[in-house]
């Protein structure tokens, strides 16, 4: 589904990136070194049925969104420059603000998987799965693993409909994912990730400033993203409240982005009080 008008990225930046920051020589090169249809055989399911609003639009400009080879062989070099002032400082953002030594770890729309390996490299004790809707970029987030050295449980799913059972982790992280998902999924994505963690677990998002995108509409047009202006308009903090989410709190990241962060509530058992006088004084166990 195109827009009716074409945005900027369209009509400017991307014949600029193309020309300028892009190598298609470089890119050619690493197309030609991944077997894209063991990446496809392994991580697409013949059955999958994909959400309508992940098929029916463009991202980025381009056609297909992320079910293509272009998508995925694109991602990393145009998101380098996207995330100013450097990606690996906004990343780190995410990374700082993680509690405890988590052991169990899940990385939410994943895409190349960029933030899946930095978590895998930070807690290299920790079993890490990456999930995401596309193949493609499930290949490239694989073949960059395999590069790396990194042992990454890399599985093809929907963030608000994971077929993992309750309990399954004590940290998960979005990155960059919920300015691309209607706000309804997104707050949808929240409650599977409330299910999914234990008792006094940690959920990070790191996405898109919504305060300076509601201040800047202009930002909202340069890239073809049919979910960004309603995303600019919510709250990730009233979704993690509405998600039951405890110890709620966004902080800002070089103006442009955010780290929103939550706990799920541990269980107040009755054996951790002596007396029904000292119930105002309640512990809950470090994450």
């Amino acid at each position: 589904m195109k827009n009716p008008e074409k945005p900027l990225w369209e009509t400017l930046l991307k014949p600029f990136f193309q020309t300028f920051l892009i190598d298609d020589a470089e890119l050619a090169r690493l197309s030609e070194m991944i077997d894209w249809e063991a990446g496809r055989s392994r991580f697409g399911q013949a059955d999958f049925q994909y959400p309508e609003y992940y098929q029916t639009q463009n991202f980025h400009g381009i056609e297909g969104g992320y079910l293509t080879k272009t998508a995925a062989l694109t991602y990393d070099p145009i998101t380098r420059y996207v995330l100013p002032p450097n990606e690996d400082w906004v990343r780190q953002a995410l990374i700082d603000r993680i509690g405890g030594q988590p052991r169990r770890i899940l990385d939410l729309g994943c895409g190349t998987g960029s933030m899946t390996l930095m978590l895998k490299k930070r807690f290299s004790e920790a079993t890490v799965c990456g999930l995401d809707l596309s193949p493609e970029m499930l290949t490239i987030a694989n073949y960059k693993a395999q590069q790396a050295g990194l042992n990454i449980d890399w599985r093809q799913g929907k963030a608000e409909k994971t077929p993992f059972v309750p309990h399954s982790f004590d940290l998960i992280t979005i990155a960059l994912l919920f300015h691309e998902l209607p706000p309804v999924i997104s707050q949808a994505v929240l409650k599977e990730c409330f299910r999914l963690l234990i008792p006094g677990g940690q959920i990070l998002v790191l996405d898109g400033n919504q305060k300076s995108l509601r201040q800047s509409d202009w930002l909202t047009n340069i890239f073809e993203e049919p979910y960004i202006q309603d995303y600019a308009q919510e709250s990730v903090d009233a979704w993690l409240g509405n998600a039951q989410f405890e110890a709620v709190q966004s902080d800002d990241v070089w103006w442009v982005h955010q780290v929103s962060q939550g706990m799920k509530p541990t269980p107040i058992r009755e054996s951790n009080f002596s007396t029904l006088e000292n119930r105002n004084e309640i512990f809950v166990p470090a994450i």
